[in-house]
């Protein structure tokens, strides 16, 4: 695994040397990178500006790399079976595809309709730039075989399109495993550390902005509806060990008179490391179409790039009344070359700890003209 922040042997050489000759007060120790810059921007002699350009560099290579986190994980990160998407992205130069078919049927009593249903949904996922940015594609295509009985009259009619199609980004605002620091284990109370942290409840936060986007004639649309309109939502997503919640909240066709408003809650229960299973509430709310849906389903992971899974649903009303069954795959062409996770907890920890050593015989006044011993 090749590394991306590596400060030079001479650079750090340089750097010592320089340590050694600067008059630091007891009543201003605070960090150590904050003393050398500080220091550093102080020098007017011009014979030492390249010298200080180095030292600046290499420090600020090395501080950036101890906030490093990585969305990317060593197995496949899937928003299926469920209908919501995750807070954390798939890491970059990770491109993932997330499709699989459906099937069911709606009864609506009050148009006296029984329609059969079967289609594909989709979700193509690409970590750009950033750990914590992912841009995504998602919708389906469905087909509809629609059969009416109503005040006497009888019809069928079939129609298929593209039912969804939306293009968007998502990103992290607020990771709490990077944010908020660590508790240390309490080695005189076992009780102590058995209690309940209540810092656990905070959730890492995504923002998503999106369209949605049409092409045609379209029967899914309603009439006088955009082929054009933006989306939003909120994401926020707990990890409790085997236990993962994720929440999202979604405003859909903004720019539309019908505007929709969905909630979404997903708990996850891992079993084992291949095995996992899922519980879903979702509700939406509009003035053309509101409802309360329940899935459940399972996942199974085959080794660390491919998932299986199978899921259904059902809601609570009779207008329309309505069944899914689905199955699906989700696969990623993991080209992450650079794991910056394992980067920060070994280089950056090594680094980290050549800090403290140099800092503690600054504060003792051991410096000298000895090498700290990790050139």
């Amino acid at each position: 695994m090749s590394t991306v922040f590596n400060t030079p042997d001479n650079d750090a050489s340089n750097i010592f040397k320089l340590l050694t000759k600067i008059k630091i007060s007891r009543h201003n120790q605070g960090s150590f990178g904050y003393k050398i810059i500080i220091n550093l921007i102080s020098l007017k002699e011009s014979t030492r500006i390249t010298m200080r350009k180095s030292a600046i560099f290499s420090l600020l290579l090395i501080i950036a790399t101890t906030s490093l986190h990585a969305q990317y994980t060593e197995t496949i990160n899937s928003n299926r079976p469920g209908q919501s998407q995750g807070a954390f992205a798939v890491g970059t130069n990770v491109l993932q595809f997330e499709t699989g078919p459906y099937f069911g049927n709606d009864e609506h009593t009050g148009l006296g309709t029984d329609t059969d249903i079967w289609g594909v949904d989709y979700q193509l996922r690409y970590g750009l730039l950033f750990e914590r940015l992912e841009l995504n594609i998602s919708g389906s295509f469905e087909n509809q075989d629609i059969t009416r009985n109503f005040l006497g009259t009888t019809g069928e009619a079939t129609i298929r399109n593209f039912k969804s199609n939306s293009i968007g980004a998502k990103y992290l605002i607020f990771d709490p495993y990077v944010s908020l620091e660590e508790d240390k284990p309490n080695l005189y109370s076992w009780k102590a550390n058995q209690r309940f942290k209540w810092k656990k409840l905070i959730p890492a936060v995504s923002i998503y902005a999106g369209a949605n986007f049409s092409f045609g004639d379209n029967p899914y649309l309603y009439p006088g509806e955009g082929k054009f309109s933006p989306k939003a939502a909120i994401i926020t997503q707990n990890n409790w060990g085997r236990w993962v919640l994720v929440l999202n909240l979604i405003g859909d066709k903004l720019s539309e008179d019908y505007r929709s408003y969905t909630g979404i809650v997903t708990v996850t229960h891992t079993l084992n490391k291949n095995f996992a299973i899922f519980g879903e509430y979702q509700g939406i709310k509009s003035d053309i179409y509101a409802d309360d849906i329940v899935r459940a389903g399972a996942a199974y992971l085959i080794g660390k790039n491919f998932q299986f899974d199978i899921s259904g649903l059902v809601n609570f009303k009779d207008t329309p009344s309505k069944w899914q069954v689905a199955g699906g795959i989700s696969y990623r062409l993991d080209l992450h070359k650079v794991d910056e996770f394992l980067e920060e907890s070994n280089e950056g920890n090594k680094r980290r700890q050549r800090s403290k050593r140099l800092d503690d015989k600054l504060k003792d006044g051991e410096a000298g003209n000895e090498d700290d011993g990790t050139n």
